[in-house]
């Protein structure tokens, strides 16, 4: 993987990371790279939220990878605290370089250091190569994702 760096974003990576997430059909739909002051907006908010972590991968400066961990303490299974893993993108030419699988490694360190007992994600139905990914990497589809528009 070379000299790779994880580590939290900052405001300059926002372009960037609007950028991946508008890169696939659904983001295509979703995004908007031409306007990026709710984006950075965004960025402040959960700077100030010590259970959000927004991550970028940066490679020779320039970010080819970025995901948000969420960390959310409950009452549920015995008080249990989870974390959730949202907006998991990839260079498109980075993809099958094995950096997912870091940056998803990343998350499930991540989580297991801020005390976690459970990392789940949701993942869109027609994205169906990324299922086979977090298959691979040992997480089950165990649950059906309901989502309302507001």
């Amino acid at each position: 993987m070379g000299d790779l760096d994880i580590r939290p974003a900052g405001a300059d990576d926002v372009p960037a990371i609007v950028a991946l997430l508008a890169d696939d059909p659904l983001g295509a739909q979703r995004e908007s790279p031409d306007d990026l002051a709710p984006y950075y907006a965004a960025l402040e908010r959960l700077s100030g939220d010590p259970n959000q972590h927004l991550i970028v991968a940066v490679r020779e400066g320039r970010v080819i990878g970025t995901l948000q961990l969420t960390v959310v303490p409950g009452l549920s299974r015995r008080g249990a605290t989870r974390s959730i893993i949202e907006s998991v993108r990839v260079h498109a030419g980075e993809r099958g370089s094995g950096l997912g699988t870091r940056l998803i490694q990343w998350a499930i360190d991540e989580s297991r250091r801020q005390g976690c007992q459970l990392v789940q994600l949701t993942s869109d139905r027609t994205r169906t190569d990324a299922h086979r990914f977090y298959e691979r990497l040992g997480f089950t589809a165990s649950h059906v994702g309901f989502k309302l528009q507001l």
